[in-house]
């Protein structure tokens, strides 16, 4: 029998055991990283609504509807009385709010077709980018509308690039609105249910052959259209676009709310033992309004009051996961909207007609589409259970401040552009906000200062007729005091030239060259 060499022996045994001790020591550190993560790292949760007005929420005083699980995030937060999207439209907003980027400096951040390109640039810094960078899971579910892909996509491959090429660990998505085609879910790049016998084909500017359309069918319709919708059915809704194919693939309209619920809830339960960022992107108020048969005349103001709705008890039971699953107390929540409000947006659903004395602007000008506050100033809430006390605020903020103060929250790395740092602001420990504010609609641009906000003048209509709202246009300046007058109906360009000019300086001085490129929008 051969003996090993007795010094070898011990070397040998030192090293193993120092090997084992190192990768104990290490195992045993990472495990304290992981649990101080768990401990220290709050999830954040931006709950994102769609076309809901500054006055379509009880917590804003709504009296034709009682919306009481947002309310409690209303009532239990930081209500913000001075709460901005970026702009007036869905597209750009959610550039904003994912980028800290004012939208118009993007000439291509425009309410986009379902077959528009990935809008958001790879390269670029994002939301869920920042909290990846700090260990966080990131996740997107809902509405997109920020374009996927490169260029042409084909549907029944890999789409990329997509949400989860900007930032997103998971997604799934629609592609672009309720209204719109392709009308499938999508997640993490591929169409969900697709069937490869029977691929997916979709065209923005010509139908295929043999499809029945809202003109051809019109006996195929449940909902009718009131314009711009009469393109491809699906599930007797006519929507933006032609589509073929992918009949497997297709959503149904009033399961949608309910679908997006379950996709929310399985991520908090699979991510809940280390920090998440999730972007929960509800398609509610905004057309075509599909409630479920559970809540179909329960307002009394037509789909629209009961998408509204659907969506509170959806917010409140996607709540209630985080309560159960231990998590509400470590969650700083996000409430708001990505526009202000419409109500004829294309199809006949008595929106109008069942309206009674429900203002969804909150007693504000406009609505989607417009320069005027109700395109922009939206409902705003913050909330974190123990963390965040129950406060009014007139702080000014903007979804576009989120990337900012997230980056301090987390102790990011990130280096904004146009977000401000107000975190102090949303956790209710200051009522300072920003001094500032540019907004945005339809490229068209207005610029609030304190509670001065100035318009400049632009060409065009100034009522846009099939949704019968005023978008703010006109041929002179005008200037309001928010304050006094929050309806804004006393122009005062006239009568206080020192604070127009005022305006006016600051406004060129803070958008810098956005416009040099676009001629028609220069101030007069």
């Amino acid at each position: 029998m051969i003996f090993p060499n007795p010094n070898k022996f011990k070397y040998l045994l030192l090293a193993v055991l120092s090997i084992t001790f190192m990768h104990c020591k290490s195992d045993k550190k990472q495990a304290e990283i992981n649990a101080e993560k768990t401990i220290t790292q709050p999830n954040v949760v931006v709950i994102y609504l769609d076309d809901l007005g500054f006055g379509d929420l009880s917590c804003y005083g709504a009296t034709a509807l009682q919306t009481p699980n947002i309310d409690k995030l209303a009532n239990g937060g930081v209500r913000f009385t001075n709460g901005y999207a970026t702009s007036a439209t869905c597209t750009p907003s959610r550039y904003g709010i994912l980028t800290g980027v004012y939208p118009w400096r993007n000439k291509d951040a425009k309410i986009l077709p379902g077959t528009a390109p990935l809008l958001i640039s790879t390269t670029q810094e994002t939301l869920p980018k920042l909290f990846k960078s700090k260990g966080y899971e990131t996740a997107v579910v809902g509405k997109w509308h920020l374009g996927l892909g490169s260029g042409h996509v084909d549907w029944n491959k890999h789409i990329s690039p997509s949400p989860n090429e900007v930032g997103f660990d998971y997604s799934y998505i629609m592609a672009a609105t309720q209204d719109r085609v392709p009308t499938v879910y999508i997640e993490n790049g591929d169409v969900v249910g697709l069937d490869p016998n029977d691929p997916i084909e979709v065209n923005y500017n010509k139908n295929f052959e043999g499809e029945p359309t809202a003109i051809s069918n019109p006996e195929m319709l449940k909902m009718k259209w009131h314009h711009g919708h009469n393109n491809s059915i699906v599930n007797g809704i006519p929507r933006i676009g032609y589509m073929k194919g992918g009949e497997a693939a297709k959503w149904k309209d009033i399961d949608m709310a309910d679908h997006f619920l379950e996709k929310a809830q399985t991520y908090v339960k699979n991510h809940k033992d280390f920090p998440f960022f999730l972007y929960y992107a509800l398609q509610q108020p905004h057309v075509p309004r599909t409630p479920h048969p559970r809540f179909e005349g329960k307002s009394g103001l037509g789909p629209r009051g009961d998408v509204i709705l659907e969506a509170d008890w959806v917010i409140g039971e996607f709540i209630n996961t985080l309560k159960s699953e231990g998590l509400l107390e470590n969650t700083l929540i996000v409430f708001s909207s990505d526009n202000g409000p419409v109500l004829n947006d294309g199809y006949e659903d008595d929106a109008v007609e069942k309206l009674g004395d429900h203002d969804p602007k909150g007693g504000l000008r406009g609505g989607k589409y417009s320069l005027f506050e109700a395109g922009t100033h939206v409902p705003f809430i913050t909330y974190w259970e123990g963390k965040i006390k129950p406060l009014v605020s007139d702080a000014l903020v903007c979804q576009v401040d989120l990337m900012a103060s997230f980056t301090t929250l987390i102790d990011g790395d990130i280096k904004p552009s146009d977000s401000e740092d107000i975190l102090k602001a949303f956790l209710g420990e200051s009522k300072k906000g920003r001094e500032s504010l540019i907004l945005e609609a339809n490229t068209r641009t207005a610029y609030r200062e304190g509670d001065w906000i100035m318009i400049p003048p632009y060409e065009g209509k100034s009522y846009y007729e099939d949704v019968q709202i005023e978008i703010g246009i006109a041929p002179e300046y005008q200037l309001y005091h928010l304050k006094t007058d929050p309806g804004q109906q006393k122009n005062l360009a006239v009568y206080n030239p020192e604070q127009l000019k005022l305006m006016v300086e600051h406004f060129n001085a803070k958008r810098g060259n956005a416009y040099s490129n676009i001629e028609e929008l220069e101030l007069k």
